[in-house]
Order: C-alpha cells, then structure tokens, then sequence
C-alpha cells in the first residue's frame, strides 16, 4: 500500500511539475511577444515624437520613485512619538523632549522641536513656531510634484502633435500620389496613432503614480496637524 501511495505521489508531482514547465514556457513566449511587439510599435511610431514622449516617462517614474521613497520615510508614528514627548516633558522638562525629537525621524519630529525650542517665549509663540515650520515641512513633501503633472499633461499633448503631424504626412503622401488609396495614406495615419497611444499609456501610468503620492502627502500633512494640536495640549499642560 505505501508504495502505491509512493508511486501516485510521484507520478502526481511529475504531473503537476510538468504541467507548471508547460505554462511558464508559454508565459516566457507570450512575454517575448510582447515585448518584441512593443519594441516593434516604438520603432513604427517614429523617433522624433516617441523618443520625447519615451523622456516624459523615464523623468516622471524618477520622480515619482523618488518622492515614493521620501514619503515613506517620512511616515512615523506620531501616536508613539506624542507619548515620548509626553513622557519626556513629566519626567525631564524641555530638554528631554527636545533630545526625542532629535533622536526621531520625519517631518512631524522637526515640527514638534521647533515648538519645544520656543516654549520658553511661551505657548502662542511656540504655536506660531509650530504653524510656520509645518508649512516648511508641507513645502517639502509636495517638492518636484508639479514637475510629475507636467509630465502627465505633456505626454498626450506630444502624442496628439504626433497625430497631427501623421495626418499632415498622410494628406501630403496623398497630393504627391495623386491618390487616396489606403496604401498611400496608411503609413502617416498609423504613426499618428501610435504616437496618440503611447502618450495616453505614459499619462495613465504617471497618472496613478500621482495620485498615490498625493494621496501619501494627505495623510502625512493630516498626521502632521493632529500631533501638533497634541502637542500644544502637552505644552500648555507643561506651563501649568
């Protein structure tokens, strides 16, 4: 009985371990394809526009990739940084509080010690400390993001120019030929698509990205002013 249940238990892993060869070789050619397809539309498309159109999404996904990486860094929990804080001011003062926000990375750490260095004028210049920072801090999450939405705008305006200048190639090969069969026309009015497509798949890809960052910067610049009215709570707190 236990080398039946061998042999089936064998024959099924050869089974099912041929039958995963079997799709990843066809995975791997269909991805070939693909690829080569891509390749063989960039090159149809024309170099003057698909090359520039090629520029706005390798200087965008930089951008975005960069400012992905920031963002994330710059995430912290403020709730545990708020309870240091907190403890900090009980059981040493303002310079203990000062010495975890030094120990603390993020934007919300920066704004909690500007404030902590100005308790000493009191609590409305340590809040008006507070308030000017964040907007340093805001200043420096959205950095480069206006460049990523130009990008964005830009690559299907480059893609419609392409279009335009396809139609006019098409219209010329036309009045040369003296002709308007589809095989004089075909060559400038393909073109113009392609350029049209590769520049709508540029802005939707840089699109997503911009929103995600977006959507990051929201939720930081939120967590951002919830720790800084914590903040003026505990200092307020403090001077009493």
């Amino acid at each position: 009985m236990k080398k039946v249940v061998n042999v089936l238990s064998v024959t099924g892993f050869m089974f099912f371990g041929a039958i995963q060869s079997t799709f990843a070789q066809e995975a791997a050619e269909e991805s070939k394809t693909f690829h080569q397809e891509l390749k063989q539309r960039f090159i149809e498309g024309g170099p003057e526009f698909m090359g520039i159109v090629l520029v706005a999404l390798i200087l965008g996904l930089a951008i975005a990739i960069e400012r992905i990486i920031y963002l994330n860094m710059a995430t912290t929990n403020t709730k545990k940084l708020v309870s240091k804080v907190d403890d900090a001011l009980s059981s040493g003062g303002i310079e203990a509080a000062k010495e975890v926000c030094r120990n603390s990375k993020g934007p919300v750490a920066s704004i909690f010690y500007q404030g902590l260095d100005r308790v000493d004028e009191g609590v409305d210049a340590a809040e008006k400390a507070v308030v000017s920072y964040g907007g340093v801090q805001m200043g420096l999450l959205e950095k480069n993001i206006s460049w990523l939405s130009l990008f964005i705008a830009l690559a299907p305006m480059l893609g419609f120019m392409g279009t335009v200048i396809g139609m006019i190639q098409a219209f010329d090969m036309i009045a040369v030929a003296n002709d308007i069969s589809p095989g004089v026309v075909a060559v400038g009015i393909k073109v113009a698509l392609l350029t049209t497509v590769f520049g709508l798949i540029v802005a939707i890809i840089l699109q997503i990205f911009y929103n995600y960052i977006v959507s990051k910067i929201d939720s930081i610049v939120n967590n951002m002013e919830d720790a800084s009215i914590q903040l003026i709570d505990l200092l307020v707190k403090y001077k009493k």
